[in-house]
């Protein structure tokens, strides 16, 4: 994985030219369009990153070390004022606010982005990890964007260079829902390759093929699944996709190969948002 934090910022900025230049020419009817992610218009989409932004800015301080660290107490605030503006509001001041954020981390030195330390989700983040987290969210919801007007749009290839090992190491665990039954499949990508193996018991848990996952007995690894392995092969941008509950029929590329019942599974592992 990419460890240099430059890296990910031009890649993140690269994420917001490319939301700008499909959010700057939109009509008002567009923009009070419904988006791909469920129950929210374009608008909301982007009143959604634009707090975010906000929020990522209030955090900076702490993790730098040059502040406290800021309560989730103050998120809701910050919701409820982006909540109440308008669509055409939601959209202009979203795109302003994510502007505004990634200018912040391009001015970072060196010696800021070594330094930050974050707490959040139960993890602490560096730099890198701060930044990929946005760059997750932003990919994806500028799909959730792009892909109602060109329902042919995949996922910024960079960036899928970037966070698809962010799915088996954060991604699967914490998005991933087990099924009733055990259920494990060996996963292949392409652009770029990655050979995994995902199993379904009492977690949903995502290693590279053959696995770190022993087989112990209890139901969690390879060797508990015997030839009873199911096998799927997509790109790398469908998988990253799969684990944010977007890779419904409609927008399963051609080049994904899996027996339906296997889809079916993997669906229902990530039902998304």
């Amino acid at each position: 994985m990419e460890s240099d934090p430059h890296a990910w910022i031009a890649t993140l900025r690269r994420s917001y030219q490319r939301l700008a230049a499909l959010v700057e020419p939109m009509t008002p009817e567009q923009v009070r369009a419904k988006s791909y992610c469920r129950d929210w218009t374009v608008a909301q989409v982007l009143s959604h990153l634009g707090s975010g932004a906000e929020i990522a800015l209030l955090m900076l301080p702490g993790a730098l070390g040059e502040a406290e660290p800021v309560s989730r107490d103050a998120f809701a605030p910050i919701w409820d004022v982006w909540n109440a503006k308008s669509p055409d509001e939601q959209a202009a001041d979203g795109l302003a606010a994510d502007d505004n954020h990634i200018k912040a981390l391009e001015q970072l030195t060196d010696e800021q982005l070594a330094s930050i330390r974050l707490d959040f989700l139960g993890n602490q983040f560096d730099a890198v990890g701060v930044i990929r987290l946005r760059l997750g969210e932003h990919v994806l919801h500028t799909w959730d964007v792009e892909v109602v007007q060109d329902p042919t749009a995949t996922l910024q290839a960079d960036a899928v260079e970037m966070l698809i090992d962010n799915v088996p190491r954060f991604l699967a665990p914490r998005l991933g829902n087990p099924l009733p039954e055990p259920f494990t499949v060996r996963i292949r990508t392409s652009e770029p390759a990655r050979d995994y193996v995902l199993t379904s018991a009492e977690s949903v848990r995502m290693a590279d093929w053959p696995g770190d996952l022993p087989g112990t007995g209890d139901g969690q690894g390879p060797a508990d699944a015997g030839a009873g392995i199911a096998e799927a092969s997509m790109p790398a941008e469908a998988l990253l996709r799969l684990a944010y509950g977007r890779l419904d029929p409609a927008h399963t590329p051609s080049s994904a190969w899996a027996d339906p019942d296997t889809l079916d599974k993997l669906r229902a592992i990530f039902p998304g948002f």
